[in-house]
């Protein structure tokens, strides 16, 4: 997911330099939203961790 994000942020900054203002908005959107995603999934997965029973 992180690799996703980081694909639309560099799709975004060629479009960008190539002043295609609509594509660069909707891929930085695109980027930010996944970023966020991947943020909340990493700490849910930091807070779960891998528990194990010892019995």
């Amino acid at each position: 997911m992180l690799s996703w994000a980081i694909m639309f942020l560099i799709l975004a900054l060629i479009a960008g330099a190539l002043e295609m203002t609509v594509i660069a908005g909707t891929s930085l959107w695109i980027a930010k939203v996944l970023f966020l995603a991947f943020v909340v999934f990493l700490v849910v997965s930091l807070v779960t961790g891998r528990r194990t029973t010892s019995v």
